[in-house]
């Protein structure tokens, strides 16, 4: 509201002007030309030719087993059905972007140099993942003298049991902070579904990824040879495991997607973090592999 004692909003004039052009303002036929407007994802849609996607991003381009900007998202899904696709040696997962979040490009990404962490989220500018990996590699051999003088100081078993595992607490924690301050903050929330599900349920995280309705990336598992498992990973990649609004808004969709359903097991997220340090189920130091739920975010939303 304006005040007396203040020109800021103009003169008497001014303001008339102002509040009958806002009068004369036409506002749904603004939504309507804005509506018919030509965004790049639309133009793919209708297989037209995208003119400038000079804003866009994609960490996979010119990988075969990613979508590529200049393909529409039904073509890829087409090209790279996951449940009849083979996985190869050099291609263990099929990718799709958020072109509308710049990541670094992943040859240049620094997990490549990491066994095993190859294939995780497409990485942030300024991350330093050497730095965490040596620090948290640190901290859990920490934790593991600890948790062996315990088990050998002749105290109550009780005793043990709860000092081993705070101290797993304790390491997961200053690991969490090392990552967070290094900028090696992404995490995924896994989805498992049946090799019969699979083309329908990563049709629809690829088309919301591509979106912007969900996270940075996502990545679905192909066909294998060897792994004789009926049941098909697939993981949704946000920018900041700490970031738990964002987290809990990538859950909350997946559930509007009809991804999560209350009468089946309710889904986890994982930090990139633990992945690179190889902190997994059943693991030494007694932390757990995941840091969230969708039964308990949801359910605190």
């Amino acid at each position: 509201m304006s005040s007396d004692d203040s020109d800021f909003y103009g003169d008497d004039d001014v303001m008339i002007e102002l509040k009958a052009r806002v009068k004369e303002f036409d506002v749904h036929g603004w939504w309507d030309e804005f509506a018919a407007m030509d965004t790049p994802l639309k133009l793919q849609a209708r297989k037209k030719a995208v003119v400038d996607v000079s804003h866009l991003h994609n960490p996979y381009a010119g990988m075969k087993y990613a979508w590529q900007l200049t393909e529409t998202v039904e073509d890829f899904l087409a090209r790279m059905p996951p449940a009849t696709t083979d996985q190869t040696p050099d291609s263990p997962w099929i990718w799709v972007c958020n072109p509308y979040i710049k990541r670094k490009r992943k040859q240049e990404a620094a997990n490549q140099m990491i066994r095993g962490g190859e294939d995780e989220a497409p990485e942030e500018k300024g991350a330093d993942l050497g730095s965490v990996v040596e620090g948290g590699m640190a901290r859990l051999h920490f934790a593991s003298e600890f948790i062996n003088f315990c088990r050998n100081s002749g105290n109550q078993p009780a005793i043990i049991t709860r000092e081993c595992r705070k101290a797993g607490t304790d390491a997961a924690k200053d690991i969490l902070d090392l990552a967070k301050a290094h900028r090696v903050r992404c995490g995924k929330w896994m989805l498992f579904c049946t090799v019969l599900q699979v083309n329908e349920v990563w049709e629809i995280v690829a088309k919301a990824t591509a979106n912007n309705e969900l996270g940075i990336a996502a990545k679905v598992a192909p066909r294998s040879t060897t792994d004789k498992r009926t049941d098909r990973l697939i993981c949704v990649y946000t920018a900041d495991f700490s970031d738990t609004k964002d987290v809990r808004r990538v859950a909350e969709k997946l559930k509007q997607l009809g991804l999560i359903q209350s009468n089946r097991r309710p889904l986890y997220y994982k930090p990139d973090v633990y992945t690179y340090l190889g902190i997994a189920h059943g693991n030494p130091w007694e932390i757990r592999a995941s840091i969230y739920d969708t039964t308990s975010m949801l359910k605190k939303a």
